[in-house]
């Protein structure tokens, strides 16, 4: 199975990369600022990024999201670009719960709009209590459902396919954190990249990513179930993750170090939108 962007969907990666690549808003998120980052989310809202699933291609959405996860940009991403658009106005930012595998809103403190989803029919909702999460650019809220305001097909599906799509992107920053970290650590007059056992690492790690890419934008174009994606996408961002702690050693374990920032990310996702047993059993009922 091979996929290609097209001209057009290429240009729009190179856009989303450009901008992205400018923000550092993440530690800032963190801390509890969210203004840098909703700066950029507007922008992103400018390039037409939050109403692709009502405009776009399929495929333009694994773009979008892939992009998000590789420069680690914080906010309810998957609800927002993937899960929501039809429920919000293009500008605002929106965050869901759909029971039982999704239980709790992420960044409904942040969040202009809160929604439960239940069997397809759609409530306004509120943030209850926070619980917390491995990663700490992901807070996690329980909610509250209000008034019943209309039905939403197909909510969950987007969201494990922007849910992988986010995990392919960060799994690829980590490797290419990892690749550039290789070529400078020094270990017995050496870089360590230039150690056999540390190539097969990362060259395991990029077969990895690069054999779950085609499930994954197979997946947008309705070739490839979303379960397969995100079970293929989550355990490469996995290996990936591990590939770069173990090349950059106990400093990556520092929340002082970016690296946490991904390996966060990816362990907190590698769970979200249904756990990888709920996944690998839904790829099993298929076969």
């Amino acid at each position: 199975m091979k996929f290609a962007l097209t001209t057009e969907q290429a240009q729009f990666a190179e856009t989303l990369d450009a901008l992205l690549a400018k923000s550092d808003v993440t530690r800032a998120w963190v801390n509890g600022d969210h203004a840098p980052a909703r700066a950029v989310w507007r922008k992103l809202a400018d390039l037409g990024v939050t109403t692709l699933v009502q405009e776009g291609e399929p495929a333009d959405l694994v773009v979008a999201l892939e992009a998000i996860g590789f420069h680690a940009l914080p906010g309810p991403a998957i609800e927002t670009v993937a899960v929501l658009p039809a429920l919000l106005d293009g500008m605002s930012l929106g965050t869901v719960a759909i029971p039982p595998h999704v239980p709790y809103a992420v960044d409904a403190d942040a969040a202009d709009r809160v929604f439960v989803i239940r069997d397809n029919v759609v409530f306004d909702a509120g943030p209850h209590s926070e619980v917390r999460s491995v990663d700490p650019c992901r807070r996690l809220f329980t909610v509250t459902a209000g008034a019943e305001i209309g039905r939403l097909d197909g909510a969950f599906e987007r969201g494990v396919l922007a849910c992988a799509a986010q995990l392919l992107g960060a799994g690829r920053a980590l490797l290419g954190r990892a690749v550039e970290y290789a070529k400078q650590r020094a270990q017995f007059g050496r870089p360590i990249g230039s150690f056999q056992a540390v190539k097969h690492h990362l060259a395991n790690a990029h077969i990895a990513l690069e054999l779950a890419r085609p499930l994954v934008y197979g997946a947008a174009l309705g070739a490839v179930d979303v379960s397969a994606a995100k079970v293929a996408a989550g355990d490469a961002a996995g290996q990936a993750a591990r590939a770069a702690l173990q090349v950059h050693g106990a400093i990556g374990y520092t929340r002082e170090n970016d690296l946490s920032l991904w390996l966060t990310k990816v362990r907190a996702l590698r769970s979200a939108w249904g756990t990888e047993s709920v996944h690998r059993a839904r790829v099993l009922d298929l076969a």
